[in-house]
């Protein structure tokens, strides 16, 4: 019988109040690994009072104690880095490279939140005025949440926990019902460091949960990354409850090419870029836009490179590219390729119907490439989320940044180039908040913000570098006279 997945809630691993589990499957197997409890309201309601108990205590724990704390937590991680690798892989599809890589990164966040101490310092002036001195101090805001997706259940969590507890504040992690499992791990290694209990709490579930979280009193701010009409909800309605909300949303992401472009490299960035992940990932390249002379030498290269990537299970060292997380994802890639093809669209490679010998029962879309797009279609405006890659034609330099900045998102976009003009202008002009000049994934590192624009991101500050300090801080001006 599979595990039924417990919460972490004041220290302690509690059974969730909830009436209804869900199955957590491999989708390469189908296998069921565990049951992820619909925790309620009341399970979300006993996080928020475990992370309010703790609060003063922990914010008066001197800054650089804890950032020890993160220096321990680093470790930990680095011991077990294989076994969360390969959960990883089990539960959300991708394969062990890219499971490696997400907790990579997962661990520069963590690295980042070691620096808050002297990122929390501040400024002041002396004689501001006579006998008078202003300076300003951080202070931690309170207890934060934070709604998590399936595609990357180790790295979200981290882009957010280590910095928001470091800076002093009680944290809580709901990830996704699909994937439950790594922050399971995650915080089976929190609960090592004995920090104050109540400090960092895990409540799994779904919408019941993150509804409450959403509406609870009791909590200051929400981190949110996701699907952009569930972006515009958390934003809409956490900030109607008066928190402070940063939530990523979906994306498009456009990868121009140009004539003078190095076709060797950008084809093998922008395989990447499409196909890992199998495309479940916020800054895939979704739509490749070949300029003048440079869309045929594109095309023909993508769909000879394409063919030779490995699809199959994920802890298969020798595979390329995993599943798709689940039979609902599979059915709504698979019908936005039909959807392409009857709006004119031409499917050069078609993943659909994908098999692989040993997993029959493996929820898989091969890599797929549809041809003549135009920016009318439905691929080329709505987000897939799947290993699918539409091809368009630009005339111009001009007319391929005027298809990117038409997209309602703005997540991210790439030029291949080796021109520093048309380089400088792509930066200058395209409205997306991760640039790449001649790299597939602009993915920011951990001291840096998190772009997003549009309809992409919905807040003000976002996941990441300087903007965290500010989103998990509140300034506190002080005024002072000695007479």
């Amino acid at each position: 019988m599979a595990e039924k997945l417990k919460n972490y809630i004041g220290g302690e691993w509690v059974e969730s109040t909830a009436a209804d589990y869900i199955p957590v499957e491999n989708p390469a197997t189908c296998e069921v690994l565990a049951e992820c409890p619909e925790s309620t309201a009341e399970d979300v309601d006993m996080a928020v009072q475990a992370a309010a108990e703790a609060f003063e205590e922990w914010r008066s724990t001197p800054v650089l104690s804890r950032a020890q704390y993160m220096h321990h937590f680093k470790n930990l991680i680095e011991d077990r880095f294989e076994e969360i690798a390969r959960i990883a892989v089990e539960e959300n599809g991708k394969t062990l490279d890219e499971a490696r890589g997400e907790i990579r990164r997962g661990i520069e966040s963590i690295d980042f939140a070691m620096g808050v101490p002297f990122l929390m310092r501040n400024d002041g002036v002396e004689d501001i005025s006579s006998g008078i001195d202003e300076t300003t101090v951080r202070q931690p805001v309170g207890v934060y949440a934070a709604i998590t997706p399936f595609n990357f259940p180790v790295m979200v969590p981290l882009w957010f926990l280590p910095t928001a507890i470091t800076c002093g504040n009680t944290f809580i992690v709901k990830p996704s019902p699909q994937t439950p499992l790594s922050m399971q791990i995650v915080y089976e290694l929190l609960d090592e460091l004995d920090m104050p209990e109540g400090v960092v709490n895990l409540v799994q579930g779904g919408i019941e949960a993150a509804d409450a979280i959403l509406k609870h009193p009791g909590i200051a701010g929400i981190s949110f990354v996701g699907s952009s009409p569930v972006a515009k909800k958390i934003y809409e309605v956490g900030t109607a409850h008066g928190k402070r909300v940063q939530a990523q949303g979906g994306a498009k992401n456009y990868i121009a090419v140009l004539p003078d472009a190095n076709m060797e490299s950008s084809v093998r960035n922008i395989l990447g870029a499409a196909y890992g992940c199998a495309g479940q990932r916020c800054l895939a390249a979704a739509v490749a836009v070949g300029v003048g002379d440079a869309y045929d030498q594109l095309r023909d290269e993508l769909v000879k490179q394409v063919s030779n990537l490995r699809v199959g299970y994920g802890l298969d060292e020798t595979t390329q590219m995993g599943t798709v997380v689940s039979a609902q994802a599979k059915e709504r890639i698979e019908s936005m390729i039909q959807k392409g093809v009857d709006e004119g669209a031409s499917v050069v490679v078609d993943g659909r119907n994908k098999a692989v010998d040993g997993y029959e029962n493996g929820i898989f879309v091969g890599p797929t490439i549809l041809e003549n797009v135009t920016p009318e279609m439905t691929v080329a405006r709505e987000e897939i989320f799947g290993p699918v890659l539409s091809l368009m034609k630009a005339d111009s330099f001009d007319e391929a940044v005027d298809i990117i900045n038409a997209s309602h998102f703005g997540n991210a976009a790439s030029l291949f180039t080796s021109n520093g003009k048309f380089a400088r202008e792509f930066k200058y002009r395209v409205r997306a908040g991760n640039i790449g000049i001649n790299i597939g994934v602009a993915a920011p590192s951990a001291s840096f913000p998190f772009g997003g624009q549009k309809d992409s991101f919905f807040g003000d500050l976002h996941g990441q570098g300087s903007d965290a300090i500010e989103f998990y801080t509140d300034r506190k001006i002080v005024i002072e006279r000695w007479i």
